[in-house]
């Protein structure tokens, strides 16, 4: 799949290499997914050239800190081409300001100075860069990571790899640790889930109650991939917030990369704004760690299976950048609705057998939207079934290796 950590490593090396500098590389992407590894990676590879450097350390608030780095990037600079990084850049103080500042003078001293910056809290990070930087920076998401990275990434059996991604996410941190099911949980809620909702999030002025913002996105986890409308949503919260806090607090999540938002399917915007969104957390990760049981497993809880598997299913497609969305005409409905350079796709995600009666909101869809083509994602025993009612059909498990079909 597109957009995993291998591909994301080989674009940035290829701008940084090739690129004169005329951009400043901004990466972002959610917390603990090798931002700061492949940046590293990118040190080694320019050696004695390369300038690493993290914003979020104490000295950062000294005095002079700032001045201090640039004076020596300008240094080397001027005796031939340089990497200057800048780790979690959002930490330090009116960094799209002084960023700014830095650039315009390599561009009038045409220095052959490459900056990178990277960050965690994308709305602070986004926001400041366009703002200050218009027109100076190009980005580059590294999303959360696909079951082929998990596969490359620790040597494990393709199908294994995949299982993986549905049971536990693919935070590649503890990924070795997961069968301790409370080292793994607690390691999900303290390195990734607190600092995103306590600590990156909490830089926007604009969020007033936290309490609310957490418990939104608990929610979330504990039912994936389920439609829900903010009316009852607002009613199952213990603190109480308007509908337009929530839907704000909703898209805040998508911007941390914790939580998307799904919109019914149709032509005409009013009609998706109306709709009640199908809330999808980006990781099933984060699915373990608002769970009191293990993860499940087909065999054992094949009720549980069938929801953590359309989870990740959808959380693939997200992340993978295409535009995905639900459609639902009582009674017929369809899991996931899908746009974005492999095509157009209108997709049922069964976990289990399947008779044609569960195909009919597929098929009434693709009569009325016949740009789409109809697929089902399943198990390899009901190829047939979906090949008897002339369906295309992938095992969840490539799907979740390779995307969709050409």
């Amino acid at each position: 799949m597109d957009g995993g950590y291998f591909i994301t490593r080989e674009r940035l090396r290829e701008r940084v290499l090739t690129d004169d500098g005329t951009r400043i590389q901004m990466l972002t992407g959610p917390r603990q997914v090798g931002k700061t590894t492949l940046l590293l990676e990118l040190v080694r590879d320019f050696g004695a050239r390369a300038i690493y450097r993290a914003a979020d350390v104490e000295e950062v608030a000294t005095p002079g800190w700032w001045s201090i780095q640039w004076e020596h990037a300008l240094r080397l600079a001027r005796t031939g081409k340089t990497l200057l990084i800048v780790d979690e850049i959002h930490s330090m103080p009116h960094w799209a300001r002084v960023v700014k500042v830095a650039y315009d003078e390599v561009c009038r001293e045409q220095l052959p100075l490459q900056i990178v910056i990277s960050g965690s809290a994308a709305l602070p990070l986004t926001t400041g860069a366009r703002n200050e930087l218009a027109g100076r920076f190009e980005l580059l998401t590294l999303r959360h990571w696909t079951a082929w990275d998990i596969s490359q990434a620790f040597h494990l059996p393709p199908d294994e790899a995949a299982e993986v991604y549905i049971r536990y996410g693919a935070f590649p941190g503890e990924l070795t640790r997961r069968h301790d099911y409370a080292r793994w949980r607690e390691y999900i809620l303290q390195a990734i889930l607190d600092p995103a909702l306590n600590r990156d999030l909490l830089l926007l002025d604009h969020i007033q109650k936290p309490a609310l913002l957490r418990q939104i996105n608990s929610i979330a986890s504990a039912q994936p991939g389920e439609i829900i409308s903010l009316q009852k949503l607002a009613a199952m919260l213990l603190e109480k917030g308007t509908l337009p806090t929530i839907a704000h607090y909703l898209a805040v999540l998508g911007e941390a990369y914790l939580l998307a938002t799904l919109d019914k399917y149709s032509e005409r915007e009013m009609r998706r704004r109306a709709s009640p969104p199908k809330l999808v957390p980006l990781s099933n990760a984060f699915l373990t760690a608002y769970s009191d049981s293990e993860p499940p497993t087909a065999a054992q809880d094949p009720k549980r299976w069938g929801h953590w598997l359309e989870n990740a299913c959808l959380a693939a497609a997200v992340n993978t950048g295409y535009q995905v969305s639900y459609w639902r005409e009582e009674p017929h409905e369809v899991d996931m609705v899908v746009m974005g350079h492999g095509g157009r796709w209108a997709v049922e995600i069964k976990s289990g057998g399947f008779s044609l009666h569960d195909l009919h909101g597929l098929m009434a869809f693709v009569a009325r939207y016949r740009e789409f083509r109809p697929l089902i994602i399943g198990e390899e025993a009901n190829r047939t079934a979906a090949e008897r009612a002339g369906i295309d059909f992938l095992r969840w498990q490539d799907y979740l290796l390779n995307g969709f079909p050409p």
